[in-house]
């Protein structure tokens, strides 16, 4: 899969109400109810400027129903939101001339080729002639489906059908792109290429990702910020280490390894400042190390560092173990649930 170089940006009027410094998606208090059932609630979120932002949560924990508001799509019942500084309900055109969608269930014509599907997009976002053809071939070259683009799209994998989703919403050029689910249901190769492809989005193009997902893995993996959703509410919101600071043990987890032949480092290493625990193991041959609080870890490194070399131990490697969103996520659902069955929400997301 190779990027290609982006177009110039088209010029655009409209109806924009901020500035292109402030963040391209915002929203206050955002609320959508559904009769007596509140599916979003009270929502404030800022999405940064050229940043992915996962939104994790389990199916229904209205992540879908605040993207349909961000497009102007639905109404919301109360609160507001800004999407390039737009206001969604009242410029829904607009809002959806800027910012690319790719939904959980994308859909093309099934007897017409990719390369059709797409002419018929930019047909209906007003681009024609050979700059269209020059900037459709683009866009299938950076999704790696110029190879496939001539065939027709009923033959298409759920991959390709997915890239060829992604190619489909870059043809408007758009500032902020929306993905719901974009890698469910496509194998592990797929989901690689995918989730390459947006990062390359982000790097080539400046641009601003939402995407939603019940898939820590891969949330994990692509995402710079993380909001975690639990039933219409998102209960925090920052990079995995701010998140493992707000909802994690209070520690930070090491793990070392030394030479076989060398002698036991236990004692050494509970001795070193901040070291509450250490544990071996035995089938990886590595040590873990956890220290408290989660502030101490750099001069704990450091001082872990300095006592083996002074207690002739010989350390191979230190590094400190990535917190892992699946125990983020359980703590802050359980945390916030008390009374829903916390278990079946888990057993959904991540699955």
């Amino acid at each position: 899969m190779t990027t290609a170089t982006r177009p110039s940006r088209r010029r655009r009027g409209g109806a924009s109400e901020a500035s292109s410094s402030s963040a391209p998606i915002r929203t206050r208090a955002l609320t959508k109810r559904y009769g007596d059932r509140i599916a979003v609630d009270t929502l404030d979120l800022e999405v940064r400027a050229g940043e992915i932002f996962g939104l994790l949560g389990q199916n229904g924990a209205g992540k879908t129903t605040t993207i349909l508001m961000l497009l102007g799509l639905t109404e919301p019942s109360g609160g507001s939101s800004r999407v390039l500084g737009m206001d969604p309900t009242r410029h829904p055109l607009e809002v959806k001339r800027r910012v690319g969608y790719l939904p959980d269930a994308v859909g093309f014509y099934g007897n017409m080729t990719g390369r059709e599907n797409l002419r018929y997009t930019a047909r209906l976002n007003g681009l024609g002639g050979a700059d269209a053809e020059a900037h459709i071939e683009a866009v299938l070259e950076q999704v790696g489906l110029t190879d496939r683009a001539d065939g027709r799209t009923e033959t298409y994998s759920r991959g390709m059908l997915q890239r060829l989703g992604i190619a489909d919403a870059l043809i408007k050029d758009p500032d902020v792109l929306i993905l719901d689910e974009p890698t469910a249901s496509i194998d592990p190769i797929g989901v690689i290429e995918i989730l390459e492809l947006l990062r390359g989005l982000v790097r080539e193009r400046g641009m601003t990702v939402l995407l939603s997902s019940h898939l820590l893995d891969q949330v994990q993996t692509v995402c710079d910020r993380v909001g975690i959703f639990a039933h219409g509410r998102l209960i925090g919101v920052g990079t995995v280490a701010e998140l493992a600071g707000t909802f994690g043990d209070g520690a930070a987890h090491l793990e070392a390894t030394f030479q076989p032949d060398g002698p036991d480092p236990r004692a050494t290493l509970l001795a070193v400042e901040g070291v509450d625990r250490v544990e071996l193991d035995a089938g990886a041959g590595t040590w873990r190390i956890t220290v408290r609080p989660v502030t101490a870890s750099l001069r704990a490194r450091e001082a872990i560092v300095d006592a083996a070399a002074r207690g002739g131990l010989r350390m191979t490697s230190l590094h400190e173990l990535e917190a892992s969103l699946e125990d983020i996520y359980r703590t802050a659902v359980a945390g916030m649930t008390r009374g829903f069955a916390v278990d079946e929400t888990i057993e959904e997301v991540g699955a």
